[in-house]
Parts: structure tokens; C-alpha cells; sequence
């Protein structure tokens, strides 16, 4: 397979709605790569940043039917021959429900993908598979075990404790009941939030459910906070307020969930539209997408080393937000966010301390569901972002480098 390069350097110079050249952020894009091939529909880019500091992109290919789960390593900046992590042709593959690649401390990756276990149109199973060398992959094995013909997904992974730390949305108290994830009809039952606890083996060592009613079909992410997990979620009240939710691991024990902050959004069915958290040393942050009142916001907010409740969030869109939000952390006092609005790409840099700098708008997309959800990451200093690009006969994925100036 081709995997066109495009490897051009170039700076702009933006901002929206500036008027003085003092308000202009100025910035480098070096475009990376290209993921493109005739007849090959690319989709559902992920990306992963190591704690050896290594960026991984994980995506699916699609073609005559059939599924390919790959991934690629930012090596001297530039992406890595494609591995082939999966394939098969019973696939559930989804805008919004992505695969995801991630790495344990030791270097070993672990990687889920989504197969469909009955008729249903939800019914789905995570599929993980573990590689020790990064080439040869296990025999992907079923990550829950309720064996029920329902929806799983929506996880997210971090590397804890030499282990990796995965949570999902587990649909096996729904009964089966269906929904679209975009056209926001209910399930037949309540959707549960779970995690467990796998070595680089594939070995389960814990599995917990961490709240029994969530939002159906938004994604889930976890951090380490103080050293422990904090898994984040759209909460579901027994009323259909549906704010962002935190649980998390302290001494051993998962608390009860709390609200990171009270938006009041009541809607009756699911947004699409999850969390996205990071950490850097002892600062902790999360972005959400909220609606309140019909009117479409992304926020974000910290959390210190220490304290029990987060800061007062901090808005960071320009008015006509859609959400699809990614975040990394590039030190203890900065945050770096991504969304989409308007169909374009943007990113912003956000201090703790409320300041922020001017939005960058790094590409056009779509608000169309093919265009899924762009992905941020940090190396070092830069700024990796991907997306899908559907605006041609077959989507394909771009990746770019941003750096500050």
C-alpha cells in the first residue's frame, strides 16, 4: 500500500476575529503525513503519546468489506511503515466509537477493537490484543465476560502500575435495547461504566463496575491523579441531566461519582460526545462539551495535587462549537485543547490560571459524522494532531506538528 508524504514546512499567522497584530498567535505546521489510497476508506485515527514519550496513531482501513486495524510510530518525525494490528470482516466500526492503541511502561502495547456478537445493531463486543514487540499481536480475546448481546465500548487506556487500566461503557443491563449514536434514542435499560485492570499478558487482574446509570454513547477517559485513577464520563441522572461525572481510586477504593462542575444540561438523549482528560506532574485537567439552554460550549478545567474539587471551568470555544474535544497538558500550568466548530479543526492553549491564548484554526473539516473525531497529542514541546478528511471519494487521515513561536 501507498502511504502519500507531503512534507511541506510553513508558518501562518492567525487568529479569529483579531483586529490588532498584538492579538495575532503565531505559529509553525509542519504537515507529517498523509494517510491516503484509492479505494481505501481511512478512518478513526487515535493517538497514543508513551510514557517514554513515543507517539503512536492507530486507525482502521476499510476495503472490499473487510477491516484493517493499524498502527504507525512518530520515529524522527515522520510516521513509521504501518503494522497490522487486526482484520476481519464482523466489525462494529463506528465515527465515534474508535479503536485505540496504548502503551505499558515497559513498552509492550495493548490495543481494543470492537466485533459484533449478535444481529442487534449494537450488539458489540472489545476485542484486546497485547504485543510485546510491536509486530506480532495476540489472539484477540473478549475483555468483559457477561457474554450478552449489547453494546460495549467507548473505553479509553492508561498505563498504571506496570498494568494498563481500561474503562468502557458495558450495555449489559440494557437488554438489548437499541439506539443510533447521533440520533440519540434510549436504551432499553441502564448503561453501566466499568474499568478493569490487564497485564502486558492479557491477564485480568480487577474488574469493577464504577457507576450504574451513565450517558449511553459518549466516550469515557481516565488520568492518573495523585498517582491513581480518575475515570471521566457524561453522567446520567435519574432526571436526564447529563454533566460530566468523575470517579475515582482512593486507598484501594473507588469513590462515588462527583460532578466536575454543574452545567444543569437536561437532554433526552445522548450528545456523542465525551471527555477528554490529561495530566502533567501534579496538575490534572479535563475538556467537555456541554448544551445548555441550546447553547453549545467547551470548557475545561484543572485540578491540583491535593485539592478534592476542581477549579472554575474555563470556556474555550468561539460560539458555535460541535464539541469532538481532545487535550493534552504541556506543563503543570498549561493545557493545549482541541475542537471542532464551524467544520474546521481548532486549537487553543489554556493557562490554569483563566488566560487564554488566541484560537488556532489548524485545518477544514466537516461537522459530517465520517469526519469523527480529531485527535491531539504532545511530544515534548510539539503539538501532533489528527484528523479524518472526507471531503474527497474516500476519506483518508492527516496528521500534522504544531509549534508554538
Amino acid at each position: 500500500m501507498k502511504y502519500f508524504v507531503f512534507p511541506v514546512l510553513f508558518a501562518f499567522m492567525f487568529s479569529c476575529n483579531i483586529k490588532s497584530k498584538e492579538q495575532i498567535e503565531a505559529f509553525d505546521i509542519e504537515e507529517i503525513y498523509i494517510f491516503s489510497e484509492p479505494e481505501v476508506n481511512f478512518g478513526e485515527p487515535y493517538l497514543f503519546t508513551s510514557p517514554k514519550e513515543e507517539v503512536y496513531l492507530s486507525w482502521i482501513e476499510q476495503q472490499e468489506g473487510l477491516n484493517y486495524f493499524k498502527y504507525s510510530q512518530l520515529i524522527d518525525g515522520q510516521w513509521s511503515a504501518p503494522t497490522l494490528i487486526a482484520s476481519g470482516s464482523d466489525w462494529f466500526v463506528n465515527w465515534a466509537d474508535y479503536p485505540q492503541l496504548a502503551a505499558f511502561e515497559d513498552g509492550s502495547l495493548m490495543a481494543f477493537f470492537l466485533e459484533k456478537s449478535g444481529k442487534g445493531t449494537f450488539a458489540y463486543d472489545i476485542k484486546t490484543t497485547f504485543s510485546k514487540n510491536g509486530v506480532d499481536w495476540s489472539e484477540p480475546k473478549t475483555l468483559h465476560d457477561d457474554e450478552t448481546q449489547t453494546e460495549h465500548g467507548f473505553g479509553s487506556m492508561i498505563p498504571w502500575e506496570n498494568n494498563m487500566l481500561i474503562t468502557w461503557l458495558d450495555g449489559r443491563n440494557t437488554q438489548g435495547g437499541s439506539h443510533d449514536h447521533g440520533n440519540h434514542d434510549g436504551h432499553g435499560g441502564q448503561m453501566n461504566l466499568r474499568a478493569a485492570v490487564l497485564t502486558s499478558d492479557g491477564e485480568k487482574l480487577e474488574d469493577w463496575l464504577l457507576d450504574d446509570r451513565v450517558c449511553d454513547c459518549c466516550q469515557t477517559s481516565a488520568t492518573l491523579f495523585d498517582s491513581e485513577p480518575i475515570v471521566f464520563f457524561r453522567d446520567r441522572s435519574q432526571e436526564e441531566v447529563r454533566d460530566l461525572g468523575m470517579v475515582r481510586l482512593v486507598d484501594n477504593s473507588w469513590q462515588e461519582t462527583q460532578l466536575v462542575y454543574n452545567d444543569f444540561w437536561k437532554v433526552q438523549g445522548c450528545p456523542v460526545n465525551g471527555p477528554r482528560a490529561a495530566s502533567f506532574g501534579n496538575t490534572s485537567a479535563v475538556a467537555w462539551y456541554t448544551g445548555v439552554n441550546t447553547k453549545p460550549e467547551v470548557k475545561v478545567a484543572f485540578i491540583q495535587a491535593g485539592q478534592s474539587t476542581f477549579e472554575k471551568p474555563i470556556k474555550i470555544d468561539l460560539g458555535k462549537t460541535i464539541g469532538r474535544v481532545d487535550l493534552a497538558l504541556l506543563n503543570e500550568k498549561t493545557a493545549v485543547a482541541s475542537w471542532m466548530e464551524d467544520g474546521n479543526v481548532f486549537v487553543r492553549k489554556i493557562n490554569k490560571n483563566g488566560q487564554l491564548e488566541n484560537p488556532i484554526l489548524v485545518a477544514s473539516s466537516s461537522e459530517k459524522r465520517s469526519s469523527g473525531f480529531p485527535q491531539l497529542t504532545t511530544q515534548g514541546d510539539d503539538i501532533i494532531l489528527a484528523w479524518s478528511d472526507d471531503s474527497g471519494d474516500n476519506p483518508v487521515i492527516k496528521t500534522v506538528r504544531l509549534t508554538l513561536r
